[in-house]
């Protein structure tokens, strides 16, 4: 069961819908929205990356600021986030061979051309998750955890991850998976990610506290330039936001109001723009993020179209 989240409309036709799931947490966190089926198995991708930072620094990783921040992002390689995941890879005492995500160019189109321009190849460093990665061999350091096999789903440091995803979400492991980037990562529903986003959203103090805080304070580090992570934590005030491959995000205001979703198809070219469009049904100030909720479709370089909330968003925008 899936319903209508958005449309892509050209020259006043629908082209496209995109189907999936959706939930709301109001303020109090009583259910401000349920679109589509929010209890069905989803794999977070990236989205869980909040919470993988979390288990890194409840395993005892001392973590902060910069480092917290990219330990729960997605990075889009610049030479600043190479720079503090290098720095992560030192204080665990090993180097960049330590790594076992994928080799990648970086995101970033500038720094990867002016990579390409100096001969340099595909390293792991660059991929975006290395700051995860990173965070997850301090943990391991720190610990005295082999760190040779931190990937392996029975290792300690990722049973810990699998304990404190099923904490924060409020819903068992749904099942068992391998992230794109090798990582273990633990299936859960759009229900649970809203939750947790909540919660993180809502922390005052303890490692949960800190983790929010470093996303809100350095977005930068939990995407990079142009990312639309880092563009939401930049222009909402107090907001956390984290999305990931396949369709899925998750974002909080600042007063705890929580939206996550799941796209069926997989595109996330709608996820922003209808977690903004939500958040502001709940009351949250998103004004200032049009940038980010204005997507034109563009037909010979101008706009003929966008990209819009689909009709159960709309309908529910419209009893608001």
């Amino acid at each position: 069961m899936s319903a209508e989240l958005a449309v892509v409309r050209r020259s006043g036709l629908v082209e496209s819908r995109h189907l999936g799931s959706l939930l709301a947490l109001d303020a109090d966190g009583s259910v401000a929205l349920s679109l589509g089926d929010p209890d069905a198995t989803v794999l977070p991708r990236s989205t869980t990356k909040p919470l993988q930072a979390l288990a890194c620094l409840t395993a005892g990783a001392p973590l902060s600021g910069p480092a917290l921040a990219i330990a729960a992002g997605s990075h889009t390689g610049e030479d600043t986030h190479v720079d503090v995941v290098r720095g992560l890879l030192t204080r665990a005492g090993l180097d960049e061979s330590a790594l076992q995500c994928p080799v990648d160019w970086p995101e970033d189109e500038p720094t990867r051309v002016a990579l390409i321009r100096a001969g340099a190849e595909r390293s792991a460093v660059r991929m975006n998750c290395s700051g995860k990665h990173a965070a997850m061999l301090l943990a391991c350091a720190v610990n005295g955890w082999p760190t040779d096999s931190y990937l392996d789903p029975v290792h300690p440091l990722q049973q810990h991850v699998r304990a404190v995803a099923a904490e924060w979400t409020g819903a068992p492991v749904r099942h068992d998976a391998i992230d794109g980037c090798g990582a273990p990562l633990f299936g859960t529903t759009v229900r649970g990610l809203a939750t947790a986003f909540r919660a993180l959203s809502l922390a005052v103090d303890g490692p949960a506290a800190e983790v929010a805080t470093a996303m809100r304070t350095h977005p930068f580090f939990v995407g990079g330039t142009g990312h639309q992570n880092s563009a939401v934590m930049e222009l909402v005030p107090g907001a956390v936001a984290k999305g990931g491959a396949e369709g899925v995000i998750g974002v909080a205001g600042p007063a705890g109001q929580a939206v996550a979703m799941k796209v069926v198809d997989g595109n996330p070219r709608a996820t922003t723009l209808l977690a903004l469009t939500v958040l502001g049904g709940l009351g949250v100030d998103v004004s200032a993020a049009g940038s980010l909720t204005d997507l034109p479709v563009l037909g010979g370089g101008v706009p003929v179209g966008a990209i819009e909330p689909g009709a159960d968003v709309l309908a529910w925008l419209a009893d608001r």
